[in-house]
């Protein structure tokens, strides 16, 4: 752990570094305002469905709310998402500023966030006790967790609880989940197997998160429980059909990712083969992937390598004529961004057009000549996002390593070179590079930290 007290540890060299937004304009803050009081309209009370949220602990900003029930034919979902449309006039000074920032950029010390918070953590946050405007999505599944009907409208809804990911894995685990979400280990794992399925390509890799406690910072490597796989399959769900919806429409935006080249599966081969595990001809890279055990060095170092899968990431718009691309390689399916409007702008302008195709009627002129400028705004924001992420992740590292030069760590090798390898040292959780000579991928080592440098956020170790 890092101690707080001292002015060399603060994040804002990061926000001066990237130009990270300090405050909104005072005219954007004003419109925020004057929208909260804005009526949401004429729309179905659906305040009855006992919906939750499942964030993470003391979020605000809550996009989504969930309501799942077992039927006689299959499984009933609820899936309401927060209604920005209602709040942000096209054109309009806080339409302007939040197409500038692009998403919520987050740091260890508070966030950048894409709408004021009088909205994304007020009156547009769907919190637990209070009726919101949202958009609803109703999904009709069968047995087997597929939609045979989708339906999406506005509605006034109400949920009933905030949950984060850790107690609602708690509740599962001893037989106690809330009946609003009960059905979801039924309903996850089916969808988690179509994923497979379809050859959706999902990479384990450890989750490095910058943890506040008390008068210090510390990294922790969180695991990814049942529940948090269970529910990003209902967003990956929403995002799927928000794409059909567009496509059959001829209309909207995608999230895209190219096949993976016929050289980069080689390549993941020829290192499975030479880590020793077995890959069967007949099995997609995907479903290879989803068999492995994510707590071996050999998992670790293969999610590394397979990276060089899942590259090329963009935005495709269109209005009139289906782009080429239409397909996301990690969903193995077509896809979209309905999900997190309050904290991705893009979402906004997605639901805005499956709400436009599903009631039947034509894109309102502010949309359709908004939808060309969306993959460049994206673009560019998801670029910064990451460097902001890296950076502070980076910082962070320094800062606890900084003390122990010379010090001895095990390590599995991820990804090996002839003179450096990408390391994962597991106590502190640490991506880093490490210097030596016939570094073995995929093994468990011992190294030796060579570098912590603060100043330049460099960390490095040796081989020992």
């Amino acid at each position: 752990m890092i101690r707080t007290g001292r002015a060399d540890l603060s994040f804002d060299n990061l926000r001066t570094e990237f130009g990270l937004p300090s405050a909104f304009p005072a005219d954007v803050l004003a419109e925020a305002e004057a929208a909260v009081s804005r009526t949401p309209g004429d729309r179905e009370d659906l305040t009855s469905i006992p919906l939750v949220t499942i964030d993470p602990p003391g979020a605000k900003d809550l996009d989504q709310a969930l309501h799942l029930t077992r039927t006689a034919d299959g499984f009933t979902v609820h899936y309401a998402i927060a209604d920005l449309g209602l709040f942000v006039t096209p054109g309009g000074p806080l339409d302007l500023e939040v197409r500038r920032r692009g998403q919520t950029t987050y740091l260890p010390d508070g966030n950048v966030p894409l709408h004021p918070t009088v909205l994304s953590e007020g009156a547009a946050s769907l919190l637990p006790g209070v009726t919101r405007p949202a958009v609803l999505w109703t999904f009709d599944c069968g047995p087997d967790a597929i939609p045979v009907k989708v339906t999406v409208r506005r509605a006034l809804v109400r949920s009933t609880a905030q949950f984060d990911y850790a107690s609602v894995q708690a509740t599962f685990d001893n037989g106690t989940p809330h009946p609003s979400i009960e059905a979801l280990a039924t309903f996850g794992p089916l969808r988690r197997a179509y994923a497979r399925t379809r050859g959706a390509i999902e990479l384990q890799l450890p989750e490095q998160e910058i943890e506040h406690n008390g008068s210090g910072w510390k990294l922790v490597a969180r695991p990814r429980a049942d529940v948090d796989a269970w529910n990003a399959e209902i967003s990956l769900m929403t995002g799927m059909a928000a794409a059909d919806l567009m496509l059959k429409a001829k209309t909207g935006i995608l999230r895209t990712l190219p096949d993976p080249a016929p050289d980069a599966v080689k390549a993941l081969r020829k290192s499975a083969a030479a880590l020793k595990v077995p890959w069967p001809s007949d099995k997609s890279p995907g479903a290879f992937l989803a068999d492995l055990d994510p707590t071996t060095p050999e998992a670790l170092a293969l999610f590394t390598d397979a990276t060089r899968l899942l590259r090329g990431a963009g935005y495709s718009s269109f209005n009139g004529e289906v782009p080429d691309l239409t397909t996301h390689a990690g969903v193995a399916a077509p896809y979209t961004h309905v999900t997190a409007p309050l904290r991705r702008l893009v979402d906004r302008f997605a639901t805005e057009v499956c709400l436009a195709v599903s009631a039947g009627d034509p894109l309102p002129p502010w949309l359709a000549e908004a939808l060309p400028e969306l993959p460049s705004l994206m673009g560019s924001s998801d670029s910064l996002a990451s460097k902001v992420d890296r950076a502070a992740t980076d910082q962070v590292e320094a800062w606890v390593l900084a003390d122990k030069i010379g010090q001895q760590f095990e390590a599995a090798v991820l990804r090996a070179g002839d003179n450096e390898a990408d390391i994962y040292v597991t106590e502190p959780p640490v991506l880093a590079k490490c210097t030596g000579k016939h570094i073995p991928e995929g093994e468990r080592i011992t190294v030796r930290l060579a570098e912590a440098d603060p100043a330049t956020r460099k960390v490095r170790f040796e081989k020992a």
